[in-house]
C-alpha cells in the first residue's frame, strides 16, 4: 500500500474555497451549544425518555442532524474530493446544500422542541432537500473515484442508508398529523439505528481508513482489512432491519454480534495503524478518539442489555445517551481537532506566503477545556440518567454546554486565519 499521505498530491487543485466547509463547521459548532442548552432545560424528562415529541428529541436531533451530520457533510464535501482524487463538478450546489440543511435543522428542532407539526413538517422538507444535494454531489464524485475503492465502497453504504433513514425520518414526521403509522416506536428506533450506526458509522469506518493514517503518519492498512470491517458493518444493518421487518429478535441478536465484529475488526485495524505510526506524540485529540473507541464497544454492549430486556432502570435512554454524547459527539470533536487546522493550513498563509504551521492554527487553551467539559458531562450524566437524578444531569448538560462553546472558540479562531 502506499503511504497514506499519497492521495494529498495536487490536494490544492482539488481544494473547495475555504468559505464552502468551514460554513458547515461553525454551523456545528452552534448546534453543538443549542444540543446541550435542550438538553439542560429537559434535564427532568432525559432519564426517563422513551420517544415521543419535545424538548429531547429536538436536542437529540440537534446532535444528529446539527452536529453529526452537517460536520459529516462539510467534511465530505471537501475530503472526499481530496481522497479520491475527483474535484467536485460544481461549487455551488454546495452553497445551496448548505442553505437548505441549516435552516431546515433549525426550524425541524424548534418545531420538535415546541411540537409544532407544521414547523416540523416545513423542516422536513428542507433538511431532506439539502441531503438529497448532498447525496446527488457526492455520489457523482464517488462515481468519478478510481483510487482507494474500499473509502468509496463506504461512502456508497452510507449513501444507501442515508436514503433509507430520510424516507422512514419523513414517515415520522408526517404520523404525527395523520396517525397512520401503527408500530410508530419501532420505526423511531429503526430511524436511529440506521442513521447512527448505518450512515455515521460507514462514514466513520470509511474515513477513519485514510485520516487516522494521516494524523499518525502511519501507511494505509491493507484493504482486505476494510473490506472486512465494510462487510460486517453492512451485514450487521441488514441483519438488524430484516429482524424489525419479519417481528424476530433473533435477527437483532445477529446483527449485535455482528456490529460487536465489525467493531473488534475496526478497533484492531487502527491499533495495526498507530503501532506503525512515525508520530510518536499524537496530543489531546487522540485521547478522545481512544475514549470515542472504547465507548463504542460499551454502546453496543448497553444495545445488548436493551434487547435482553434487563431489569436496569433507564437503560433505553443511557444507550442512546452513549451512541450519541458517549461515541459519535467524542469520536467527531477528536477528530475534528485535526481536520479544522489541516484544512485550513491548506487555505491560509502567513505574511510570508506561507502555510502557517498546524500549531500556530490550534488553540490549546479552549480544546483543554473542552475536553474537560466534554469527559465531565459524560461522567455526571451517566449516574444522573441511571438514578434519575435531574441535579446531576443539570451539572453535566451544563457542563458540557461550557465544553461545545470552548470548541466554538477553537473553530472560530481557526476560521480568522483563511482567506474567505
Amino acid at each position: 500500500m502506499n503511504s497514506s499521505t499519497g492521495f494529498l498530491g495536487g490536494a490544492k487543485d482539488r481544494l473547495l474555497p475555504a468559505s464552502l466547509p468551514f460554513r458547515f463547521f461553525l454551523s456545528a459548532s452552534v448546534f453543538h451549544i443549542l444540543a446541550w442548552a435542550v438538553l439542560f432545560t429537559a434535564a427532568d424528562d432525559l432519564a426517563g425518555f422513551t420517544g415521543g415529541v419535545g424538548p429531547v428529541v429536538s436536542a437529540i436531533h440537534l446532535a444528529t442532524l446539527g452536529v453529526f451530520v452537517t460536520t459529516a457533510i462539510g467534511a465530505s464535501f471537501q475530503l472526499l474530493p481530496v481522497v479520491t482524487r475527483q474535484p467536485l463538478a460544481r461549487d455551488w450546489p454546495v452553497r445551496f446544500s448548505f442553505w437548505l440543511l441549516v435552516p431546515g435543522i433549525a426550524l425541524l428542532s424548534w418545531g420538535m422542541a415546541v411540537v409544532a407539526v407544521e414547523a416540523m413538517k416545513w423542516g422536513t422538507v428542507l433538511v431532506m432537500a439539502g441531503l438529497a444535494v448532498f447525496a446527488v454531489l457526492t455520489a457523482d464524485n464517488l462515481r468519478r473515484a478510481g483510487s482507494m475503492p474500499v473509502v468509496a465502497a463506504h461512502g456508497w453504504g452510507a449513501l444507501l442508508v442515508l436514503i433509507c433513514f430520510a424516507a422512514v425520518g419523513v414517515l415520522l414526521v408526517w404520523d404525527l398529523a395523520a396517525g397512520f403509522l401503527e408500530n410508530r416506536s419501532d420505526l423511531a428506533v429503526q430511524h436511529m439505528i440506521m442513521a447512527v450506526f448505518g450512515f455515521m458509522g460507514m462514514l466513520v469506518l470509511g474515513l477513519s481508513l485514510v485520516l487516522i493514517p494521516m494524523f499518525t503518519l502511519s501507511r494505509s492498512p491493507k484493504d482486505t482489512l476494510g473490506w472486512a470491517q465494510l462487510f460486517l458493518a453492512a451485514i450487521a444493518l441488514v441483519s438488524f432491519v430484516t429482524g424489525f421487518v419479519i417481528g424476530n429478535t433473533l435477527w437483532a441478536w445477529v446483527a449485535l454480534v455482528l456490529g460487536l465484529s465489525a467493531a473488534a475488526s475496526h478497533l484492531w485495524l487502527m491499533r495495526k495503524t498507530l503501532r506503525s505510526r512515525m508520530r510518536k506524540r499524537l496530543g489531546l485529540s487522540f485521547v478522545l478518539i481512544r475514549v470515542a473507541w472504547v465507548l463504542a464497544v460499551v454502546s453496543l454492549v448497553l444495545g445488548g442489555v436493551v434487547l435482553a430486556g434487563a431489569n436496569i432502570p433507564n437503560v433505553h435512554a443511557l444507550f442512546g445517551f452513549m451512541i450519541l454524547a458517549g461515541w459519535l459527539l467524542t469520536f467527531l470533536t477528536g477528530v475534528l481537532q485535526r481536520i479544522i487546522p489541516f484544512l485550513a493550513s491548506m487555505h491560509a498563509s502567513d505574511a510570508s506566503g506561507l502555510p502557517p504551521l498546524l500549531s500556530e492554527l490550534t488553540a490549546e487553551g479552549p480544546l483543554k477545556l473542552h475536553a474537560i467539559c466534554h469527559c465531565v458531562a459524560l461522567v455526571a450524566c451517566i449516574p444522573g440518567i441511571l438514578l434519575d437524578h435531574t441535579l446531576l444531569i443539570q451539572i453535566g448538560t451544563a457542563t458540557g454546554g461550557v465544553g461545545a462553546l470552548a470548541f466554538a472558540i477553537f473553530n472560530i479562531k481557526v476560521a480568522l486565519h483563511l482567506r474567505w
